[in-house]
């Protein structure tokens, strides 16, 4: 059995979220008080008794996922469960790196609470939606955009999900004429998201900025991993010669290239994915690309204690 296990982004948070896991686990209310400490904020509290709005701000929200994939982590590690391989999606790629030992716990929710003050509050102006277009060629959905973009309005892609899904982001009305473009070209399906800011774009470069000096502040360890991490920025390896400063900062106003992680999970003989965390959506993606291998998702106590016993 060869292991990935992969930790989601922004959007597949729900109030509530990991509650049983929280009440059940003593080291993973550990691990809540130990991020709320950290970074805070009382990150229970955001999680488990907030509205859907609070618990959505980018600052809330990428601190809330992070620490319950974290708290997940941290059962399977005790239960000596171990990847060969770690990959996440946007913020999912702090616990990914986390998990392969690049990077400190105590950093990584440092640099998430930075990561996501910014992503939320230094954004160029603008009324901003993203959308999730279905069974067509990324080549195409390129074009489109480029041709609105040519007439002034922002628009670009975010997110290459997998051959048959990419997320697009721009303003609002750039957006809307997308949509009826990628239908007419083929599109399948799609589907406005509730995510809305310009995230993986230029007009978060004022963002990226901010973010690296934090960056600047944090010693990773690339010498010694414990797993392999995929980087969303081209769905290679990290390596000791690369310049985390400068990978993570780009990361913020780049595509998520998850499409090439999955791409780089196969070729590395990967038969058993785990998704540790709130949702579904990366199960999903592999689903759409992978024939005949193992998949799971992390996300409550039944999940948990299910795969832990399939590992015994």
């Amino acid at each position: 059995m060869k292991i990935a296990f992969m930790f989601p982004g922004q959007g597949a948070q729900t109030v509530g979220m990991g509650k049983d896991l929280y009440d059940k686990y003593d080291e993973i209310k550990e691990v809540y008080k130990k991020a709320s400490e950290i970074s805070g904020k009382d990150i229970a509290k955001i999680t488990f008794d907030s509205t859907i709005e609070e618990l959505s701000k980018t600052e809330n929200t990428q601190l809330a996922i992070a620490t319950m994939s974290l708290g997940i982590l941290k059962v399977l590690e005790e239960n000596n469960v171990k990847p060969e391989i770690t990959v996440g999606l946007s913020l999912g790629e702090y616990p990914a790196l986390i998990s392969g030992g690049y990077l400190s716990f105590e950093d990584g929710i440092k640099l998430l609470k930075y990561r996501g003050y910014y992503m939320e509050h230094e954004v160029e102006p603008g009324n901003y939606s993203m959308a999730a277009i279905i069974g067509l060629d990324s080549k195409i959905i390129e074009e489109v955009c480029n041709n609105i973009a040519e007439k002034g309005m922002f628009i670009s892609p975010a997110n290459y999900n997998y051959s048959g899904q990419t997320v697009i982001s721009g303003e609002e009305e750039a957006i809307n004429i997308a949509i009826e473009q990628l239908k007419e070209k083929g599109a399948k399906r799609a589907i406005k998201l509730q995510t809305g800011g310009p995230f993986h774009t230029i007009k978060l470069s004022k963002a990226k900025e901010l973010y690296t000096e934090k960056l600047k502040e944090v010693k990773f360890n690339k010498e010694n991993p414990k797993a392999k991490v995929i980087k969303n920025l081209d769905g290679t390896f990290y390596n000791e010669n690369d310049d985390m400063v400068d990978i993570l900062s780009r990361h913020i106003i780049s595509s998520v290239r998850f499409d090439k992680a999955i791409k780089a999970m196969q070729e590395n003989e990967i038969d058993t994915f785990v998704e540790i965390g709130p949702g579904r959506t990366l199960t999903g993606f592999v689903r759409k690309e992978l024939k005949d291998v193992n998949l799971y998702n992390i996300n409550n106590v039944e999940s948990l204690e299910n795969f832990l016993s399939i590992m015994k």
